[in-house]
């Protein structure tokens, strides 16, 4: 499976209106600490706090009606849970989303909040990932992944096509990586308009899956990490092969 410009250019279309265009502002601090001149886009003035907003919306848009009847599952504790809760209230698609035990009541409380069955299961992301496999096959949901989906990839590029249009002279995108979502989807967008610009991706230190895969490696992740939101054990097989061509190095 792949992911071209076109089909980010058509989910921007797809998702206009109904998602902001977040702000990209020059970050003074930064700039002084890296002695580069950095620019940031704000993808957490996004309603739900987190760009995962575009690629779970561009995915719930790509249903067929009959899709849409039936409800889609995921199984995600953070941000995608959140999203997807939002964008198919709004548009009449029902959310199931599976969480593991030990999931903060707040979390779980927000996903509920925005309209979504909430189930708590599995003692990992692992396995409420089974959980959610196992009610797509029994009620008939469709399973949507929170990064390895060429739907969610796809919608996420979105991000980088704006980052471009409104600063074209960035040289470099530095994106961090959980599941590779973001990184794929930004990647593929960027070098499309930028052939030249350079693409470096960012693991915490106790997840690092994405770069061990580049080694030929299986990652031991584990741990607690200030960056819960990256903190994923296996990078998305459709993610890593879009954008392991694309991503010149890997930081950890």
């Amino acid at each position: 499976m792949t992911v071209t410009f076109d089909d980010i250019l058509a989910a921007r279309d797809r998702i206009a209106g109904q998602v902001d265009r977040t702000p990209v502002r020059y970050s003074r601090r930064l700039s002084q600490l890296t002695g580069a001149e950095v620019w940031v886009k704000f993808d957490n003035l996004h309603f739900t706090g987190s760009f995962k907003e575009r690629g779970a919306l561009n995915r719930l848009l790509q249903l067929t009606p009959d899709e849409r009847k039936r409800g889609v599952v995921a199984a995600s504790a953070g941000n995608h849970a959140q999203a997807l809760a939002y964008h198919g209230a709004r548009l009449g698609v029902p959310v199931t989303i599976v969480m593991p035990e030990g999931t903060p009541f707040v979390k779980a409380d927000g996903t509920r909040a925005h309209g979504a069955t909430v189930v708590i299961k599995g003692l990992d992301f692992t396995g409420s990932t089974e959980e959610a496999h196992r009610l797509r096959d029994e009620e008939g949901f469709v399973f949507v992944s929170a990064f390895d989906d060429t739907g969610i990839v796809t919608g996420q590029g979105v991000c980088a096509l704006e980052f471009l249009e409104d600063a074209p002279d960035l040289e470099a995108l530095i994106i961090p990586i959980g599941g590779g979502g973001l990184i794929a989807g930004c990647s593929v967008a960027a070098k499309a308009m930028k052939p030249d610009i350079r693409i470096f991706g960012v693991e915490a230190a106790m997840y690092p899956s994405f770069a061990a895969r580049r080694r030929g490696e299986v990652a031991k992740c584990g741990g607690q990490t200030i960056a819960e939101g990256i903190a994923i054990k296996a990078v998305g097989d459709i993610p890593f092969a879009i954008a392991d061509p694309l991503v010149e190095d890997v930081l950890v």
